[in-house]
């Protein structure tokens, strides 16, 4: 077994009010979530659960950390492969089912990384990277991202096609 690395996080409920939980309408879900000595977090709910649409909501934020976990990964992956990829992007969406009792579930979550490559990379093939190659560097890093390894609803990839830097500037 491989060493443990354990995280921490405080949660601190900031919307009590006068009231506090009398009635589900009586208070806030604004809260706080602070990590180490990091600026504080503000979250809420999700808009549709009474929560405050200025915050962000716990949904959001898993989907932000599958999102970075993939492209900390990719990065990795790309240097290790001699992959020079000068821009990153990613705009993921999950989709959460809620049951007739209130309790639900995400059933996937979908990533759409878009890559920047320099001009003139090359893959381990010494051929100029391409579409596949970026393919097999996005399979390596789910297969290694710790948390889309420790869901259990499908995270999917839907890469655009490579773009490389020179071609962004024409």
């Amino acid at each position: 077994m491989g060493p443990l690395h354990t995280y921490s996080a405080d949660i601190t409920w900031t919307g009590a009010g006068s009231l506090g939980t009398a009635t589900y309408t009586s208070y806030s879900r604004d809260h706080e979530v602070r990590i180490g000595s990091k600026p504080p977090l503000l979250g809420s709910s999700d808009p549709a659960f009474r929560g405050d649409p200025s915050r962000f909501c716990p949904e959001e934020l898993l989907v932000a950390a599958l999102a970075q976990c993939h492209m900390l990964w990719f990065l990795h992956l790309a240097a290790s492969a001699g992959v020079t990829v000068l821009g990153y992007e990613d705009s993921g969406t999950g989709t959460m089912r809620v049951e007739g009792a209130g309790h639900g579930q995400f059933t996937d979550v979908v990533l759409r990384p878009r890559v920047t490559i320099a001009p003139g990379a090359v893959g381990t093939d010494g051929e100029a990277v391409n579409d596949a190659d970026l393919a097999q560097l996005h399979r390596k890093a789910h297969e290694h991202c710790f948390i889309a390894r420790s869901v259990n609803f499908p995270v999917r990839h839907e890469p655009a096609p490579v773009r490389v830097a020179q071609e962004l500037a024409s």
